[in-house]
Formats: structure tokens, sequence, C-alpha cells
């Protein structure tokens, strides 16, 4: 093996008990069940990925699957140990992994936690990652610290505070977002915001339905299983609603300095 695998990197103190996720184990593992669904995801932020790539959060690998396999230069990360050492059992062979990390988007000192990796990458890909930081301020500003300048940022988020419910807060989110409010967060952080969109329409009514008026507290495999099996369909209501709404919203900026 000639990449590195690092896990003795000490991250911040609020993630020391990161080990121990049930609930985010069960939700990652119920998606590496919906392979269609993930390689959609992976398809719109696809055009932004260049260069050398780092996944910040990249869990058990459901999303790494398809960027290491489709370019020629990845380094993965999580805050856990654990799925570090999992993403290693599963795509420790692959020729464009360069390493594996366990990043700490929110530490306050990231030159001196992570020094060899500050400046390192063309693209820094965070998907589902920020809602989880209660202070996305300090995870834009160390996505930045990590990027080359000129570099992108290549963010996904929950969309629509309206939205936020008990499937939220079970998942540890600690807000959604808009096109608005995540395109201010990127450019308070010195980034040139290069494009925003909404992604998934279809599955707003969905999460509302379960979340708000069921008060559903965890993601059942059924549901989720058939959605997966109709995701030409979902592609179809992206396209005729022009990308201006969905479940999730996207952005990518350019570090400016």
């Amino acid at each position: 093996m000639d990449h590195p695998v690092i896990t003795n990197v000490q991250p911040g103190e609020h993630s020391c008990s990161a080990e121990a996720d049930p609930v985010g184990l069960r939700v990652l593992e119920l998606f590496s069940g919906t392979r269609q669904f993930n390689r959609w995801m992976y398809d719109q932020i696809a055009p932004f990925c260049k260069g050398h790539i780092l996944e910040i959060g990249s869990g058990i690998g459901n999303i790494s699957d398809f960027i290491l396999r489709e370019h020629e230069e990845v380094t993965l990360s999580d805050v856990k140990p654990a799925y570090c050492r999992r993403l290693e059992q599963t795509f420790g062979d692959l020729h464009s992994l360069r390493g594996i990390y366990p990043i700490d988007l929110a530490v306050p000192d990231i030159e001196r936690v992570y020094p060899q990796l500050v400046g390192a990458f063309d693209t820094v890909i965070a998907l589902n990652v920020v809602e989880h930081i209660e202070d996305h301020e300090q995870a834009i500003r160390n996505a930045r610290k990590l990027l080359k300048v000129g570099g992108k940022v290549v963010v996904l988020v929950p969309a629509y505070r309206w939205l936020y419910n008990p499937l939220d807060k079970e998942l540890g989110h600690f807000r959604r977002y808009n096109r608005r409010n995540l395109s201010e967060l990127l450019a308070g952080q010195h980034f040139e915001v290069l494009h925003t969109q909404y992604f998934n329409a279809a599955a707003v009514p969905g999460w509302w339905i379960s979340g708000n008026l069921c008060r559903m507290k965890e993601i059942k495999s059924g549901p989720l299983y058939v959605y997966d099996g109709l995701v030409p369909m979902l592609k179809l209501a992206d396209r005729l609603s022009g990308k201006r709404f969905g479940l999730s919203v996207i952005a990518v900026g350019s570090r400016l300095r």
C-alpha cells in the first residue's frame, strides 16, 4: 500500500465520541443499497470535480466509490476513525486513492492538526456534512484552507428551514439551508459562488409528511428502496422544476485567496 491511512490524528473534543454513531451508521448502511440514487447525486457534482479531490465525510463510501473510479487522484476522509478503517478495507487497492484521513472540519486550528493537507487540493467535496457542524462558518473556512487558490468547494446540504423536523434532529442536523443563505455562507469565507441549484424535488412531500406530519424519527428501508427504483422519474421531476426546488441544495465556490 503506497498511500497514507492516518487514523491517529486527534480531532476536536466535540468529536471524541464519534465512534459510537449507531444512527449515522444505520442511515449510511441503508443508503448503501440505493445505488441509483447515489449515482444520481454524484452526477450533480461530477462536472465540478477536477484534479486532486478531497471528500469530506466519506462515511462508508457510498459516493466515494464513484469518485474513485472516475478520477485519478482522490483522498477520502471522515471524522470517525472507524469509518476511515472501513474505507481502507473497501477501497485500499484502488490506484486512484491517495490517502484516508480522520478530518474534523470543525477544528479551530486546522493548520496545526493537518499541516500536510493545507492547500493541497483542487476540489473539496462536502455532501451532507456541513449541516452536522454547529459552527458552519468555521467548517467552510477550513475547507478553503485545504484548497489551492482557485480550487473549488462543492457543498450539498438539506434544503428549507420549514422542512426541519424530528428526522433532522435525530440525524444530528443543526439547520437546513436555501440557495441564498448557502451562497452567503460561502461568500463570507472568501469564495466566489459559481453555481447553485436544488436537488431531489420529488422527495420534499415525503420528507414533510414523514417528519412534520407523522413525526417519524428514522428513515425506513422499505420506502427508501422503493424510492431508489423510481430514480428515472425523480430525475424528470428535477428537470421539470428547473432545479429551482428540492430536498437538498448544492453550491459550488472557487477560492479567491
